[in-house]
């Protein structure tokens, strides 16, 4: 929706501001690395949710199709006319009746598994509703998180369990969410190696075993960005990518420059014996995500920046209550730190972009810092 152009001093708070020239900019770096290495990208839409965003990344290059991780986001892109959807999380049953409906009304959606325990749930019920799922086999190719053993004797029979009325094979997928753990940039340039290999591993040896493998589909946005090779690869997945968060700067996947959402807060009190300052965004607004925890630069519940952008005198959002946040100097601070006043507005940038724009309904688009749109986004499961 087109709005009035305002000064962010203007605007409510806490609110999210998505900042247009930041977005563009990283949706054309990760369109050209993906070109430039002869891939084609299936964006993760769980990151916006937003069907401007996804104009904006369509317009940027080097996509096909979209990853979802909720079925309301499924509906929500179908409705404006997307049909090529892989739903990336390992299918529960009770929403095979919801998939089985979307194919009924034109939607290419591909679900995932990795057991064959799911396998003859899916099976079963794609024989009882008459519909054939098209399902790819998950992998797991750095112990991180749900999937399969490329190497095991257990995939081939997995699928062979999926070679059963109701159920077609399609391909395989990993996500390499260990990359979120890499010490540096090398680490994640290995890891991104890794997992492309033992993805194209797990295809061959399906394919010798018989099954047709159409898909290999693999994906974060560490390696993404860092891939040297998409040999034997279809597609790339990747969501973070779009917005980055200070875990990706910490990565040093991105800079805090590259960082293209942050929440509007306003100061509203102090307790300068311990050296807080109050403002209206707490987790509610930012999430309850500590990504940065772990990191060499913890920065709470988010870092603070000016209405510019700028990292403001190493202050950091330390601690959060439901609709407060706490301000204070992080532990990497130094020089003096600015005096904010009650009524003063400050920018906080996301640890996790996923989790902090998921509070919110809509993106309150600014450029050259001033408020030029807002683009509403979906929510739920």
């Amino acid at each position: 929706m087109s709005v009035t152009r305002q000064s962010l001093h203007d605007l409510n708070t806490p609110c999210l501001l998505l900042d247009r020239a930041v977005l563009r900019r990283n949706l054309r770096r990760m369109a050209e690395q993906i070109a430039g290495l002869g891939g084609v990208l299936r964006p993760h839409v769980k990151t916006h949710k937003s069907l401007d965003v996804q104009a904006e990344l369509e317009q940027a290059g080097a996509v096909s199709g979209i990853t979802v991780s909720t079925l309301a986001e499924a509906e929500y892109f179908f409705a404006a006319g997307q049909r090529d959807i892989l739903y990336a999380v390992g299918i529960a049953p009770n929403k095979l009746d919801q998939i089985a409906d979307l194919m009924a009304r034109g939607a290419d959606i591909k679900i995932i598994l990795d057991s064959v325990e799911m396998a003859v749930c899916v099976a079963a019920r794609g024989a009882e509703l008459g519909v054939t799922f098209t399902t790819l086999i998950e992998l797991d190719v750095d112990g991180h998180r749900a999937g399969i053993d490329p190497r095991s004797d257990a995939l081939l029979e997995l699928a062979q369990a999926c070679q059963v009325p109701g159920l077609a094979l399609g391909g395989v997928m990993t996500h390499a969410g260990g990359s979120y753990n890499c010490a540096s940039v090398e680490a994640i340039r290995e890891m991104a190696d890794q997992e492309r290999s033992l993805a194209v591993l797990g295809a061959g040896r399906l394919r010798e075993a018989g099954h047709p493998i159409d898909i290999v589909s693999i994906g974060s946005t560490p390696t993404a960005f860092f891939a040297t090779s998409l040999e034997g690869v279809t597609e790339v997945r990747a969501g973070v990518y779009t917005f980055q968060d200070l875990v990706m700067a910490g990565l040093g996947v991105c800079g805090h420059d590259e960082i293209a959402i942050s929440v509007l807060s306003s100061v509203i009190g102090h307790q300068r014996a311990k050296g807080w300052t109050l403002t209206d965004a707490g987790w509610m607004a930012m999430s309850r995500d500590r990504g940065t925890e772990g990191q060499a630069v913890d920065f709470g519940y988010g870092e603070v920046w000016d209405l510019q952008g700028q990292p403001l005198g190493g202050l950091i959002l330390r601690g959060a209550n439901q609709e407060h946040g706490v301000i204070s100097r992080g532990a990497h601070a130094s020089g003096e730190a600015p005096e904010l006043a009650v009524g003063d507005k400050v920018r906080i940038a996301p640890n996790h972009a996923c989790a902090t724009a998921a509070q919110f309904d809509h993106y309150m688009v600014i450029e050259d810092g001033y408020l030029i749109d807002q683009w509403p986004r979906g929510r739920g499961w």
